[in-house]
């Protein structure tokens, strides 16, 4: 039986035996057509095809820029071929079986250069001892000049940041017990600059158990509160709105840190994710910093 002839029976068996729609009859004959064609040119048949001629074809579709998406439904088209061609006693295995589907790789996160989160900082700074602005108006940018700073010195997520209660505080302002997801709590170190900041925060808190206290039916001011003051400090400070946001802080935390030369297995530990895999969306970062390295130690660099 021809290529072609094993092609139409595939299909025909998933119109009436599976009941495939038109479209998706006409998408595994476009993909496997492809795929045929490509396995003649190897001068292979597919009841011949192995494994590694299906990784092969996979690692081609990628190398012309298709994307993971796209590769992962051929496949899929492939390996309802292969398991017919096995079902109907044309080949005695199924080649298609052990091949990892073609995964998309996750965005990298945005990241404000450390300039840019010196400038926002400083800006935040400045507003909260602006002499121009009301009393209230100075203690909302001391509040979120605060938020900021510890935002920045421990990277730890907004949900946290505005739960904080006065008694994660530790060791004169120095660490900052953080109950992160799973109630699971890790204990973190402060930069001086936001210890300074949050000793003179302390120093005028009324009584209560929350650190950025409101009245809110939680009882401490909301995401949404600080993420709207956020984005209005970073238009006031120069900086596009669209490029900052708490979770930017957060990977900026972590991209500057391992940048500066810090162990990955630290930044997880600091971020408080569960699964290393999690902190490896910052391997560009090393892998930057690995290439640097090279360029400039290496005795053949040149």
């Amino acid at each position: 039986m021809s290529e072609t002839h094993l092609l139409d029976s595939f299909l025909e068996m998933m119109s009436a035996e599976r009941g495939a729609a038109h479209n998706t009859i006409a998408a595994y004959r476009r993909d496997l057509s492809d795929y045929l064609a490509w396995l003649g040119r190897q001068r292979v048949l597919a009841r011949e095809a192995g494994r590694d001629h299906v990784a092969a074809y996979l690692e081609r579709l990628a190398a012309e820029g298709l994307a993971a998406s796209s590769s992962a439904r051929k496949l899929s088209a492939l390996r309802q071929f292969h398991k017919f061609l096995a079902a109907d006693a044309l080949r005695t295995d199924d080649p298609t079986r052990i091949v990892a589907s073609p995964r998309a790789r996750r965005a990298l996160p945005k990241v404000l250069s450390v300039a840019e989160i010196d400038r926002l900082l400083t800006f935040a700074e400045t507003q909260a001892a602006d002499p121009a602005n009301s009393d209230a108006e100075r203690l909302a940018a001391r509040r979120l000049h605060l938020q900021l700073e510890l935002l920045y010195a421990t990277g730890m997520r907004v949900s946290e940041l505005v739960e904080l209660r006065r008694v994660a505080v530790l060791r004169d302002a120095g660490f900052l017990t953080i109950r992160g997801k799973g109630n699971k709590e890790r204990v973190v170190p402060l930069t001086d600059r936001a210890r300074d900041r949050l000793v003179d925060w302390l120093r005028d808190l009324p009584p209560g158990p929350w650190l950025f206290p409101a009245s809110s039916d939680s009882g401490h001011v909301a995401r949404q509160v600080f993420a709207r003051d956020l984005k209005r400090l970073s238009g006031m400070a120069g900086l596009s709105a669209d490029r900052v946001s708490p979770h930017v802080l957060r990977h900026a935390f972590a991209s500057h840190l391992l940048a500066g030369g810090a162990d990955l297995r630290v930044v997880q530990t600091l971020l408080g994710h569960a699964d290393i895999a999690t902190t490896q969306i910052y391997t560009h970062v090393l892998e930057e910093r690995l290439k640097s390295l090279v360029e400039g130690k290496h005795p053949m660099a040149d």
